[in-house]
């Protein structure tokens, strides 16, 4: 088995059945305010990628992104004095063989600067509830070990690991004593 940080598999979560019927309640902290995505919005969403990790979005890469958007599913947190976009997340149509007609919770990220304010709670929220809303039965994510604090907004929601690949189990157990989780595979979604 490789190591768990040099493994190449990404990290899947899903919603679990038990919760189609219960999205998760979306909060957002005082002085902030959420909204979807409008035209012009691009230039502070690369700025907040890059400032949460991921550098080099432009409008050629984003264009692949925008034709999978259901619409209504793109939501940015906003600083209501400022007026300026502080988290982002996007909903977005991603069938494959192990997510028919799924919806993805998708490019998850906040500006440090706001950091303990639960916006990335608050935008991962919005997506979930709009997918739900939108008639997707298999929500889903990706994500990278490393990010401990968006794994466990993740769970906080109701989100559960997916268990797809022999190195899961391993990989789980040791994000769940890190983040001091229950490990409870036996609830979660898996096709080993």
């Amino acid at each position: 088995m490789a190591d768990a940080a040099e493994s190449p598999l990404q990290l899947q979560m899903v919603w679990p059945d038990a919760l189609l019927d219960r999205p998760p309640h979306v909060r957002v902290a005082e002085g902030y305010h959420l909204r979807t995505y409008c035209p012009g919005d691009e230039p502070r969403f690369y700025a907040v990628m890059a400032l949460a990790g991921w550098p080099g979005w432009d409008d050629a890469r984003l264009k692949p992104w925008m034709a999978r958007i259901p619409p209504g599913s793109w939501f940015m947190a906003v600083h209501t004095a400022s007026d300026q976009i502080v988290a982002t997340a996007m909903g977005l149509h991603d069938h494959s063989d192990q997510h028919p007609f799924g919806g993805e919770l998708g490019w998850v990220a906040a500006d440090p600067a706001h950091t303990g304010q639960g916006l990335g709670m608050a935008v991962s929220a919005a997506v979930t509830a709009r997918l739900l809303a939108a008639g997707y039965r298999n929500v889903h994510l990706y994500t990278e070990q490393w990010r401990l604090p968006a794994i466990k907004n993740y769970l906080k929601l109701g989100y559960i690991p997916y268990l797809y690949a022999a190195e899961m189990p391993a990989r789980w157990q040791t994000l769940c004593t890190a983040l001091d989780w229950p490990y409870t595979p036996q609830t979660w979604r898996s096709d080993l």
